[in-house]
């Protein structure tokens, strides 16, 4: 088994970081070798060594439509025909903009960067360019990328300032971002009337993803908005899972609540290094070279990121019944791994938003850091080699959302659900629970 990716693998330990270019590939929270792959078509990956998976990656969020996706094929292979990159204007960055115009509501401008980090960390500059303020809220164990002001871990109380969770981070930096907690308004309040006139924006998952998928409170959203509103803060939406997946405009479109500025990733360029930040004219003009915050990037909108984005994009916009058909593909899976899970005496609280789904070995109602803490990370692991064994590619980490693709069938997901049956009765015997 793996034999081909256990090989590369030693390769890589000598010339890469701990043989992967992002933490996330290292399958470090649940052992083993990761799995090198080699192609992939609709929701089936093939590894180096010519194993078949199905996919609950999907690249973390953007094959939403399958991988090998045509349109997208084709979009790419047309624009490579004519440059991988001019470093200039091209007419396919009008067209996408004008496009996430009019899927999104509330974004009247769009500039694209070249990862969700980037986006993240332009956003907040923007919002304290705009404000004057320096400050900013985030909430524990949301993610924005690997910026310096989001790399910042929770104080003692809800009114203590960040301390740095990485080295090479400054106290400096660490001082100017304060940390609340997820789906609790009182938390934010707090941080409000004890940094008053300070703080330029919030930064939130509407829907975290980072800890699991975790949905937002009812009220949790609306009473950011108020907060906001209240305190002339900037409130940015940070979309990089959620956008163009749990609704053709995003989590705002889905929760009815519009931010003053987005983020997306991955998605906007159907899987290509792209990232992008957008929102409302006031702000998005405060930009160079219109303004006076500066962001660059020289390769930003490549023209091959940019007609995979647009492919994808349009597809989802010419067709939302394909939200619909996601919905009910979810639903389906999320009700057999329940029934599973319940048959076998397994304490499983299983949280889905959309096409976004995470299962957590808790008994608990898993709304927060804290709650997402609760799952048996031990359970997961061995439940995750078990999965993997029977051509099952999930997360490699307790806390990360699923990805489901429209390019799944029925047979595929009742395979997966007998997988999950027979992972659980070798878990149970493996770790005689």
């Amino acid at each position: 088994m793996l034999e081909t990716s256990k090989k590369l693998f030693d390769r890589a330990k000598q010339f890469i970081p701990g043989g992967v270019n992002s933490p996330a590939r290292a399958f470090s929270s649940v052992g083993g070798t990761p799995v090198f792959f080699e192609k992939a078509e609709g929701s089936i990956l093939t590894d180096v060594d010519g194993k078949e998976y199905i996919d609950y990656v999907g690249s973390w969020g953007p094959m939403i439509l399958g991988h090998s996706y045509e349109p997208v094929l084709k979009a790419v292979q047309e624009a490579a025909a004519k440059s991988t990159s001019f470093g200039a204007p091209t007419e396919i960055e009008v067209k996408m903009a004008e496009l996430v115009q009019k899927m999104v509501p509330g974004v009247d401008k769009i500039r694209m960067v070249n990862s969700g980090t980037e986006a993240c960390m332009s956003a907040i500059r923007v919002a304290r360019g705009y404000t004057g303020k320096d400050k900013i809220i985030k909430f524990e164990g949301n993610y924005h990328g690997h910026g310096d002001s989001f790399l910042i871990k929770a104080g003692s109380g809800a009114l203590t300032l960040g301390a740095p969770s990485s080295p090479g981070v400054t106290e400096g930096t660490a001082k100017d971002t304060l940390v609340a907690d997820y789906n609790n308004l009182h938390s934010v309040k707090e941080l409000f009337n004890e940094h008053q006139d300070e703080i330029a924006a919030i930064i939130v998952e509407p829907v975290a993803g980072n800890m699991g998928c975790i949905p937002p409170q009812k009220g949790f959203l609306p009473g950011l908005r108020e907060l906001c509103d209240a305190n002339d803060a900037v409130l940015i939406f940070d979309e990089v899972m959620t956008g163009f997946r749990v609704a053709k405009g995003g989590a705002q479109e889905r929760y009815g609540v519009t931010a003053d500025l987005v983020t997306y990733g991955k998605i906007i360029g159907a899987g290509l290094p792209v990232g992008a930040f957008g929102g409302k004219q006031e702000i998005m003009d405060v930009v160079s070279p219109v303004g006076p915050v500066y962001q660059a990037g020289t390769l930003s909108g490549n023209p091959l990121a940019m007609a995979a984005g647009y492919a994808l994009l349009s597809g989802l916009q010419e067709d939302p019944l394909k939200y619909d058909k996601l919905e009910e593909k979810t639903t389906y899976l999320f009700t057999g791994l329940k029934e599973a899970f319940t048959d076998y005496g397994i304490p499983t609280t299983i949280n889905r938003v959309g096409s976004m789904m995470s299962v957590f070995f808790t008994e608990e109602e898993v709304f927060d850091f804290n709650t997402a803490n609760t799952t048996d990370k031990e359970f997961f692991k061995n439940f995750f080699h078990e999965m993997l064994d029977r051509g099952i590619y999930l997360p490699p980490s307790a806390f990360e959302s699923f990805f489901l693709a429209n390019s799944l069938t029925d047979e595929m997901l009742d395979q997966t659900i007998e997988a999950a049956d027979q992972s659980i009765q070798s878990v149970k015997k493996r770790i005689n629970y």
